[in-house]
């Protein structure tokens, strides 16, 4: 068997992963922002509640969560929605049998799916997904001096994974603002994320609802491979042991806000992850946290920091709306209009 594309070893090596067990917390392999604070899955409720509220509050609306992990996000999202008066039936999107465990004991009254397939197609939709698009296969396309060749993974001499161009040309999969780059040149594009996010911008075009994609990624597109792996905190190489390591690539926002609005969704924007937060009023939050809990000030404030301060997730991280056509604006990313809440702080607060 020859060299696989980068997409194919990305795809296999991250199944294997992730059927295997719990990649969360500290004794994982990574934490993510809903494990860092109860604030950033309370402010994502509250945007829901929100953006529902004054979509006129449609009945039998669900909230989808694709990638839910531990379900902690979702535990804190549903807990503040449910002050704005959103209470939601749920639906999870999972396909790692360890996560689906903790998913059911956190949340035994949700319903589960592999994919986006099988998901209500009568009623408005909710959907979240945070750092999910990032782990989804990347093709990777690099310029060479007889053009533009797709990037393998093939064995070296010592039978280790290492990365190899193959023999095909691909220059007509390239961007025409790319096809001259310098060579040596990598273009990442991800076929799955595009196809994911199409799917739910169709969705909310046809049954209503709004979305939230919040991933590590860029606003414009770029060349440069993103391709890394993360084990115990750290990175390694991604071409080492496939399968026990978590395999990511930073998320093009740029192209999926076009193919969102191609499928019928309306583009609310996006965002750095920090001034969103800001702007929802996660400094509001934290204050009230303090006031409950003075001997937890420290740690909390760290927490608020990490989630948004530029040289933490504040700026790496992007967060992407999409309404369905006939939604309103969602807070955070524009103002909305005259006859409802600015689209800055939500104004409801959980206990």
């Amino acid at each position: 068997m020859g060299p696989i594309p980068i997409a194919h070893y990305m795809a296999e090596a991250n199944a294997r992963y992730y059927a295997s067990r719990d990649p969360l917390g500290a004794a994982g392999d990574f934490v993510t922002a809903p494990e860092i604070s109860q604030m950033f899955g309370e402010l994502i409720g509250l945007w829901l509640a929100d953006i529902w509220q004054r979509a006129r509050q449609p009945e039998n609306v669900c909230y989808v969560e694709l990638g839910p992990g531990r379900g902690t996000l979702a535990r804190d999202a549903l807990r503040a929605a449910r002050r704005g008066g959103l209470v939601p039936e749920v639906h999870f999107v999972e396909t790692s049998p360890a996560l689906t465990a903790l998913q059911r004991a956190a949340h035994p009254g949700a319903q589960w799916h592999h994919d986006l397939s099988d998901l209500p197609a009568d009623r408005p939709l909710l959907v979240v997904a945070n750092e999910f698009l990032d782990a989804l296969p990347v093709r990777q396309l690099v310029r060479t001096a007889a053009g533009w060749r797709e990037r393998m993974v093939g064995l070296d001499g010592s039978g280790a994974f290492v990365p190899v161009v193959g023999t095909r040309p691909m220059d007509a999969a390239v961007p025409a603002g790319f096809a001259d780059a310098a060579e040596g040149s990598i273009l990442e594009t991800s076929p799955a994320a595009a196809t994911v996010v199409q799917d739910v911008a169709g969705r909310l075009a046809a049954q209503g609802g709004a979305a939230l994609f919040i991933d590590y990624g860029y606003s414009q597109p770029q060349l440069g491979s993103t391709l890394q792996a993360v084990r115990a905190h750290r990175k390694v190489d991604p071409f080492a042991g496939p399968g026990e390591a978590d395999l990511t690539a930073l998320v093009d926002f740029a192209t999926l806000a076009g193919i969102a609005e191609a499928a019928g969704g309306r583009w609310l924007g996006t965002r750095e992850q920090g001034a969103w937060l800001k702007a929802l009023g996660i400094d509001a939050r934290a204050e009230a946290l303090t006031r409950g809990a003075p001997h937890a000030e420290e740690a909390i404030r760290a927490e608020a920091l990490r989630l948004t301060a530029p040289q933490e997730m504040g700026s790496l991280f992007k967060v992407m709306g999409l309404a369905a056509p006939g939604w309103p604006d969602g807070a955070g990313f524009v103002r909305v209009s005259s006859d409802g809440p600015a689209a800055g702080t939500v104004t409801p607060q959980p206990d």
